[in-house]
């Protein structure tokens, strides 16, 4: 073997480890750079929210529930605000208090008898269906479900500014 193919034998070999290093240190990058994506964001359990019996009244009771949400990387606990009501056929219904025009918090204002969003003046009726305001739809229902004497709710994130009420979380 002369010279100068040994030299191009080792630069050859030298190239095609360095690529086979390269690779497996890429795909540790690339599984961590993908995880967002391939997991979801959480948020999507079922909550105990008390007894039905608790729901009785006439107008809309907020309860709470704990929802851990992930974001990227970072997963965090947050409590989120629901309200618990009745349809137009006096069936329990639990509603996002969420707003579907930009996410504020929408509280129950008894002296109107409905749901007003604080940021954009959007009004809600009693079973979150859209009154007035910019909003695109009304209240997001949650699906519920009675289980030994208690209430549960399975709560979701919804598209904002959709007159569609897509879940994507």
């Amino acid at each position: 073997m002369n010279d100068g193919t040994r030299r191009s034998f080792v630069g050859t070999l030298v190239a095609a480890i360095s690529a086979v290093v390269g690779v497996l240190m890429a795909v540790p990058l690339l599984r961590f750079a993908a995880y967002p994506v391939t997991h979801g964001g959480g948020g999507a359990d079922w909550f105990p929210i008390g007894s039905p019996d608790r729901f009785r009244g006439t107008e809309p009771i907020r309860a709470e529930v704990e929802v851990r949400k992930r974001e990227g990387w970072r997963v965090s606990v947050a409590r989120q605000a629901v309200w618990v009501t009745r349809n137009n056929r006096g069936e329990l219904i639990v509603l996002s208090a969420i707003c579907t025009h930009l996410g504020c918090i929408v509280p129950w204002k008894h002296d109107l008898q409905q749901f007003a969003c604080p940021c954009h003046r959007g009004f809600y009726a009693k079973d979150g269906t859209r009154l007035s305001g910019p909003q695109p739809r009304g209240l997001d229902p949650l699906p519920t479900k009675i289980e030994k004497g208690v209430l549960y709710v399975k709560y979701q994130y919804f598209r904002q500014l959709s007159s569609k009420g897509e879940v994507i979380g």
